[in-house]
């Protein structure tokens, strides 16, 4: 990349980073009230990235090959048994993925 496509790429990285960070700002005033649908967006959209995130990470998964989705099934017991004790998202997801990688890494040796 020459210098101008540098400078041209990361002042669209801004623009975009800015503006969707002062769009919600911008459209939905304190003024007035948020619309009912942004507020039940607002309530049912963290639970189906979570959902979707869940899919993705276990769509090559097999029940009947390796290790029988014991790690990933681990994995996910510990997040959610952190998740319940501590109702930190950050140390759940944490303390979920360090426990899968170090039992993929020392325990179910592929």
């Amino acid at each position: 990349m020459t210098v101008a496509e540098q400078i041209i790429t990361i002042s669209m990285c801004v623009l975009a980073t800015v503006l969707t960070r002062f769009l919600p700002f911008w459209v939905f005033s304190e003024k007035k009230r948020t619309p009912p649908y942004i507020e039940y967006l607002g309530n049912v959209l963290p639970l189906a990235v979570f959902g979707m995130l869940i899919i993705y990470c276990l769509k090559g998964v097999s029940l009947f090959s390796g290790n029988h989705a014991l790690p990933e099934l681990i994995g996910i017991a510990v997040t959610a048994a952190l998740h319940f004790w501590k109702k930190q998202m950050l140390f759940s997801i944490a303390g979920g993925t360090i426990v899968y990688m170090l039992l993929i890494r020392f325990v179910f040796l592929a």
